[in-house]
């Protein structure tokens, strides 16, 4: 079983949680009215490793998203706190549910499913599809025929991929990022198919790996907090990333990981 899940079994599961975990986790109210799980901290949840959004580098958790996230927890006078969890229990809600965290970061497409389960911030970056491959010629799903793809499971990618690959592409899951591009660089698979933020900054240091192919899918990443239970938070990061986008300070946080600015 992967972890794309219909919207219903979504909202179900989420559901569950919710009315099992709403007496048995203990939340503080901070001054800005933001409910926390732990006194003091901003508890993000995330899932590793999402180079350049959220990866481990000399023993810290770090990257584009983990900045945006200490911008929210200074504008409520908190600290971060990282809880490291399955992509699944991001996106279905249990994590917030259950009560790991405050908020979600964890280069999350915003999508109608996803949006049954949780409660998504502004979208905060702009991304697409891409394919990754040791073979330029592998340029497109269409060159893929009789080739194995790796996705990753529960992700738009995923998704995609079975809409749009030819019938004969050989579908492989994988549960993260770096399981799927080591299959790669291994010989498991042809390729990978991922966002593009990542897997350009892989192909950028893994020598001998491309990104040959972009798909316009027009999605945006968000943050998240728990359905219809955090009003507060969500409204301090909405206001945190248009406020960090008016005074340029946006631009300065993603230039230093993806080394350009934005398009605008």
């Amino acid at each position: 079983m992967t972890r794309l899940r219909s919207a219903l079994s979504l909202a179900a599961a989420s559901s569950l949680v919710l009315a099992m975990s709403a007496c048995a986790t203990d939340t503080k109210t901070t001054k800005s009215g933001v409910k926390v799980v732990n006194d003091g901290k901003l508890t993000v949840c995330t899932s590793l490793p999402y180079k350049p959004f959220e990866f481990k580098q000399n023993g810290q958790i770090v990257g584009f998203d983990m900045d945006l996230m200490k911008e929210v927890a200074k504008a409520n006078n908190l600290d971060v706190k990282i809880e490291i969890t399955g992509f699944e229990g991001i996106q279905s809600g249990q994590s917030l549910n259950a009560g790991k965290c405050d908020i979600a970061a964890a280069g999350m497409t915003i999508t109608p499913e996803r949006e049954k389960a949780i409660d998504f911030t502004d979208p905060y970056f702009d991304a697409s599809q891409a394919l990754l491959t040791k073979d330029q010629s592998l340029d497109s799903l269409e060159a893929l025929k009789g080739k194995s793809l790796a996705v990753m499971s529960g992700t738009t990618g995923e998704l995609y991929a079975k809409q749009n690959a030819p019938k004969d592409v050989k579908l492989k899951s994988f549960e993260d990022l770096g399981l799927q591009t080591t299959a790669l660089k291994t010989g498991q698979v042809d390729a990978v198919i991922q966002d593009n933020g990542p897997l350009l900054d892989f192909a950028k240091s893994n020598k001998g790996t491309y990104v040959t192919a972009e798909f316009n899918t027009g999605e945006s990443y968000g943050f998240a907090v728990q359905k219809g239970n955090n009003d507060k938070l969500l409204e301090s990061a909405n206001k945190v990333i248009k406020d960090l986008k008016s005074s340029g300070k946006y631009d300065t946080i993603y230039k230093k990981w993806f080394g350009t600015a934005p398009k605008k």
